[in-house]
């Protein structure tokens, strides 16, 4: 969503670069070029007005003046700026202290309120909870069987006593939503249901009527929570629609629905600056797990095209196999070959992961090459597996005999050409390549970290600083003094370095702080 917005931050940081010191008239060129931005993304004005003077403020103030690489500062402040207007941290949902958490949904009438309370009783399922859904959007027709739907695939019950209008019944009056949401948290409560997902009708900002009714459900079931679920795509009326909901039924949080459209996204940077309320959650597809926390600073770094690797991270580590892991790590460790069964085993895992196009554009750095992931295809790991599964156990633990005629039945069985089997086997090869060498103890190609073995150009220029070994001597006697010697010298590191230590220190007494990774990422290396 903020592809148009981030392509337009990054080019105006780019003209920056390679100045030692920046002039009060750079920044101001560089403040339009951001506003210009801003609007152009429908962010609304006063939100721009606000966050430009804050950014110009703090560039002409002494942090930037005093900065060794003024153009990165100035990356920085727009990046905290960002954060701020986001709504500075995470904010998670209240619990109750006693009995159950009553959430209820409110928005306008097609933001998605349906479909996010299937997703949102499925994210707390998986956070340990036990939601159940009540319907109390009785004026839409059919809205109480799709929430009935959704809550069957999510695996949620749904406490729904009254059917609702029906495309037959437009004519006849609707129940009353306020006594089924009461109804509804007491069933919760008698049911031992810890979490209750009150789904009310949409309604606009002026009807006066409907926002009665929702006045009048708060009050009878006393939410912990009301999020306002708004359509990411709305535009620059999301603020005035935000206000007038926030006036109707005070709620706590918002939720952004369809954040992967391709609109502008001002809704995301203006709802909760003018309103004060944070975002809780994104919406970003239509599967029911395609949902996440909104964390502001991952989304700032985003749309500064600075990468989201810890929801990546989040996300590898709820979806990876660790029985596989462990068997993929014990095949490094005992130099076993990489086999085509464990590729596609792989493959399956990155699969599991979700979309590789949206975990691609966490990556920092991705919207330069948005063109070429917007054009991959992600049935591209469906062929792959296609033609493995075509080929026999034998072929794809010795990929090597693999001939012509074998190649040819291998795309017939697949239904692929035979070039594609031939791309896949030389691509194959050459991760076979890459895994002999990790398991014989080398990154290939790691920069900055000379001192691991196999680590690029660092590796070879400490192979060839290093001393040469000395020519054994030709007398008999004094070879076997040298091998005397150099077995007591041997004998003596060893005893110096602990068994399975690494970087001269216990395996055990290592500390992934000591190699400046980001934060959190010592989750990601299971310590």
């Amino acid at each position: 969503m903020f592809n148009s917005l981030s392509d337009r931050l990054t080019a105006t940081f780019k003209n920056l670069r390679g100045k030692g010191r920046l002039t009060e008239a750079d920044v101001d060129a560089t403040v339009r070029e951001i506003r210009r931005a801003l609007l152009d993304a429908d962010v609304a004005v006063p939100v721009v007005r606000e966050f430009t003077s804050r950014v110009r403020e703090r560039a002409l103030g002494a942090e930037v003046s005093a900065a060794l690489n003024p153009s990165q500062q100035i990356v920085k402040i727009v990046n905290e700026e960002l954060k701020e207007i986001l709504g500075g941290e995470t904010r998670r949902i209240r619990l109750a202290k006693n009995g159950p958490t009553v959430i209820m949904l409110a928005g306008l009438q097609g933001a998605g309120k349906t479909t996010l309370a299937g997703k949102l009783s499925k994210w707390l399922k998986s956070q340990g909870h036990s939601p159940m859904l009540v319907a109390c959007d009785l004026q839409r027709p059919n809205a109480v069987t799709q929430l009935q739907v959704v809550g069957q695939r999510a695996n949620v019950p749904v406490f729904a006593p009254h059917p609702g209008a029906t495309s037959q019944e437009l004519d006849q009056p609707a129940g009353d939503p306020v006594a089924v949401a009461r109804a509804g948290v007491e069933e919760a409560r008698q049911k031992l249901h810890d979490v209750v997902i009150v789904d009310t009708a949409g309604r606009l900002g002026v009807d006066a009527d409907m926002m009665e009714q929702a006045r009048q459900i708060r009050r009878a079931i006393v939410p912990n929570e009301v999020l306002f679920v708004i359509d990411s795509m709305i535009g620059q009326d999301a603020v005035n629609t935000a206000l007038a909901f926030d006036e109707g039924v005070n709620f706590t949080g918002i939720v952004l629905s369809k954040l992967d459209g391709d609109a502008r996204g001002g809704a995301a940077l203006s709802v909760s600056s003018v309103t004060g309320k944070p975002v809780m959650f994104a919406s970003t597809g239509e599967g029911l797990d395609d949902f996440e926390l909104f964390h502001p600073d991952r989304m700032a770094s985003r749309i500064l095209d600075m990468g989201d690797v810890l929801t990546l991270i989040e996300q590898a580590e709820k979806s990876w196999d660790k029985d596989e892991a462990a068997r993929m790590a014990k095949k490094f460790a005992d130099q076993e070959d990489f086999t085509l069964d464990d590729f596609l085993a792989q493959m399956q895992q990155i699969r599991n992961m979700g979309s590789m196009k949206k975990m691609l554009m966490m990556m920092p750095g991705a919207q330069n090459i948005r063109q070429q992931l917007e054009q991959f295809d992600e049935r591209e790991i469906d062929r792959v597996e296609a033609i493995v599964r075509s080929m026999t156990p034998h072929e794809r633990v010795a990929p090597k005999i693999i001939n012509g005629s074998r190649r040819a039945r291998i795309a017939r069985g697949s239904g692929v050409h035979v070039s594609e089997v031939n791309g896949l086997l030389e691509r194959f090869a050459q991760a076979q390549k890459m895994m002999k060498k990790m398991a014989q103890g080398g990154m290939p190609g790691m920069p900055g970290m000379p001192g691991l073995p196999g680590a690029g150009g660092g590796a070879r220029k400490n192979a060839k600083n290093a001393p040469k070994k000395k020519a054994r001597s030709g007398n008999p006697a004094k070879a076997a003094q040298e091998r005397k010697d150099a077995e007591a010298r041997r004998a003596n590191a060893s005893k110096a370095l602990p068994t399975g230590a690494s970087f001269g220190q216990q395996s055990g007494d290592f500390d992934p702080s000591q190699l400046n990774l980001p934060k959190g990422f010592d989750k990601f290396l299971g310590n």
